[in-house]
């Protein structure tokens, strides 16, 4: 290995070769530049014994951490002071001194979610289906869950309204143009079919004509696919509406939400059939 390659691994300093004295001082022209550096514009830090680090100008190492020290401490003191007291200083932190956030004018972000007060619910959106569509849709509804002996239609359980509010929402716009669409065409085959003003002036015979060819996907007419999809969604939308009301309940023969002032424990069939008959359950 060459000396020129060892040297070039070494650390910038006094010339090696030169003469040391014996105070540690150096001849020669590298002693009369001053302080070496570690990397250029850094001064040398020196051990905190040097006698002669002081009287050369070098900073001992005890020296650095006290500049660093004395550094973040009047960054702390400047930016925790009062303003006004900070204001009239020369210090080189002034800049971080009296920082406050504003307040927002708004005590409660734009689109921040609360919970709904259940016993005076209120809709923030408007609805936007005309009268035309809502009798349009209640008769559509009234075809899929009629009038019996067991409960009122849909239409009179207010499912309508259920699909207003739905298809209004901000979030809901896709829904609100598949139902449109689905509507419009259930329209123009009434009028072609039976000359009728919309579907709602049908007669119940003639609106189960034109949805039983879209009541079921799977057997629906490749052209009538997109709205035999349209009438699944439909459908959706209105057992959910009906099926959450009380009628809607009392028609499945629901039970639940109502308290229960003592309980017997399952029926003994139910417990026969699972084989714990005579079982102590408590």
């Amino acid at each position: 290995m060459s000396d020129e390659r060892v040297a070039g691994r070494g650390r910038s300093g006094p010339d090696r070769t030169a003469a040391a004295k014996p105070d540690g001082s150096h001849d020669g022209p590298a002693a009369a530049q001053g302080p070496k550096t570690d990397q250029p514009g850094r001064l040398a830090m020196q051990p905190e014994d040097s006698s002669e680090a002081n009287a050369k100008g070098t900073m001992t190492r005890r020296g650095a951490l006290k500049v660093i020290a004395t550094t973040a401490a009047a960054g702390a003191v400047a930016s925790c002071a009062p303003e006004d007291a900070v204001r009239g200083t020369d210090s080189a932190h002034e800049s971080l001194s009296g920082f406050e956030p504003v307040p927002p004018t708004n005590p409660r972000a734009a689109g921040t979610l609360t919970d709904p007060d259940m016993l005076s619910p209120v809709v923030p959106w408007e609805m936007v289906l005309t009268d035309e569509e809502m009798r349009q849709v209640a008769a559509l509804a009234d075809v899929i869950i009629p009038a019996d002996d067991r409960s009122p239609a849909a239409s009179a359980v207010g499912v309508p309204d259920y699909i207003n509010e739905f298809v209004s929402a901000p979030a809901h716009k896709d829904q609100l143009t598949q139902l449109r669409g689905g509507l419009a065409w259930l329209n123009r085959t009434a009028q072609e079919r039976f000359g009728a003003v919309d579907f709602s002036a049908l007669a119940t015979v003639q609106r189960h004509e034109i949805c039983d060819e879209i009541c079921f996907e799977p057997n629906a007419p490749e052209a009538l696919k997109p709205q035999a999809r349209f009438f699944d969604g439909f459908r959706d939308w209105v057992s959910t509406g009906f099926w959450t009301t009380e009628e809607g309940m009392r028609d499945l023969g629901y039970v639940g939400n109502v308290p229960v002032p003592s309980w017997d424990g399952p029926p003994a069939e139910v417990l026969e059939r699972l084989g714990l008959a005579g079982e102590d359950l408590g």
